[in-house]
């Protein structure tokens, strides 16, 4: 018998349905397409984004081609006097006071074009544009440079998921980064010599003992936001509507009680989880459950797989926002049992402001659309890295 390819037609259909195949027979197995080690048990993955016997000097090979070099990719001293100076500029920028009513304005924008339709297409018309616009405002660029911006987000994720290594799509990606990088440099001089009421201009000035972010730093760190703040926000919206429109009772639960939006949104990172796997690089021969993987290996963290693991999940496989075994109090932060946002010091920095997006969008999406329902058949999930619906067609009763 022979592991599972994780890049074949079939695993990117459905993946859920080869998990359990993985993780029973397959805890530990060589990957040859990308000459990396795939561990899929929870205890295996956690312990892969935990151990500092992995690092995540892999993301030189993934992330750099295309975002320069963030936080992603470093470790020790370096990555947490960068991690320190953009929560500094996260700060200077309070969440409450700023981030909110931005975020809400942008929601009701969207909202106002199909609220009094009776029908949308959630992912074209609301998820796919919501989260990205959200990033573009807090970061102080201008509205009418969203097209390009969401093309440059485009063609970069393309790039990360590009395992098969499409010259296309590979050359598209990096003549994004060129686009994107020569946009920003001009901005970016501007604010660091008329600081702004942005978050760009926090990062220009923030510092922590003399130390400052470098121009490149900034550059890297804005194409970060987007890509990783603005499409898994999309993703996971999209699949949160998605996993409850199938569990209509669940649905109305929320309806009732819009407490129960950020256990909805848990559990859909548990169970639909928008970023699937991330990727370690081993400093030393580490054991694992199956086998050792040895010193200077990349390894591939299941994550869709280890939220799916029935040693840490009862009845794993069922949607459920009332799980005993997911606590929601720690879910956005380093301390969730879920391994959706990673885990470790390379836990995602920006997960309140996720939790703060998709519960404003979702209490006002609510609010706007009863009945709320399929237009079409279950709408098919695609995509092996960052994971999510080709369309969600809804109808509704407008309120």
């Amino acid at each position: 018998m022979q592991a599972p390819n994780i890049l074949s037609a079939e695993f990117d259909k459905s993946p859920y349905q080869l998990f359990e195949n993985i993780r029973e027979n397959y805890p530990l197995f060589f990957h040859e397409a990308t000459n990396s080690y795939v561990v899929s048990r929870y205890e295996d993955v956690e312990r892969a984004f935990k151990d500092p016997a992995f690092s995540s000097r892999h993301a030189e090979a993934q992330f750099e081609p295309v975002y320069g070099r963030t936080m992603v990719q470093m470790d020790g001293r370096e990555h947490a006097t960068n991690r320190n100076l953009v929560i500094q500029a996260l700060g200077s920028y309070k969440l409450n006071e700023k981030f909110l009513p931005l975020i809400e304005e942008n929601a009701r924008e969207l909202l106002s074009k199909f609220s009094s339709r009776g029908e949308v297409e959630l992912v074209e018309e609301f998820t796919s544009i919501y989260p990205l616009n959200v990033i573009r405002t807090i970061l102080g660029l201008p509205k009418e440079d969203m097209p390009f911006l969401k093309k440059w987000c485009i063609d970069i994720s393309n790039f990360l998921s590009n395992l098969s290594q499409n010259p296309q799509v590979t050359a598209a990606g990096l003549q994004s980064r060129k686009e994107f990088q020569a946009y920003l440099a001009p901005i970016i001089k501007r604010k660091q010599q008329n600081s702004e009421d942005d978050l760009l201009s926090s990062l220009c000035i923030a510092e922590i003992d003399g130390i400052k972010l470098t121009d490149d730093e900034i550059t890297s760190l804005a194409m970060l936001l987007f890509g990783a703040g603005g499409e898994t926000t999309d993703k996971a919206l999209a699949l949160m509507f998605r996993n409850l429109i199938v569990h209509r009772e669940q649905l109305q639960q929320v309806i009732a009680d819009r407490s129960l939006v950020e256990r909805a949104f848990t559990e859909t990172l548990r169970y639909s989880p928008p970023i699937q796997w991330l990727m370690r690089l081993t400093l030393e021969d580490v054991k694992m459950t199956g086998g050792t993987i040895p010193a200077n290996s990349m390894v591939i963290g299941l994550i869709a797989a280890a939220n799916r693991d029935p040693r840490k999940y009862s009845e794993p496989d069922n949607f459920n926002i009332f799980r005993h075994d997911l606590d929601v109090n720690r879910a956005f932060s380093g301390a969730a049992n879920h391994l959706a946002f990673g885990g470790g010091k390379h836990f995602c920095i920006g997960t309140k402001l996720a939790r703060e997006e998709v519960i404003i969008a979702t209490n006002l999406l609510l609010n706007s659309m009863e009945n709320m329902q399929f237009n079409d058949k279950l709408p098919e999930e695609y995509g092996f890295f960052a994971r999510g619906l080709k369309n969600l067609h809804i109808k509704f009763t407008p309120v």
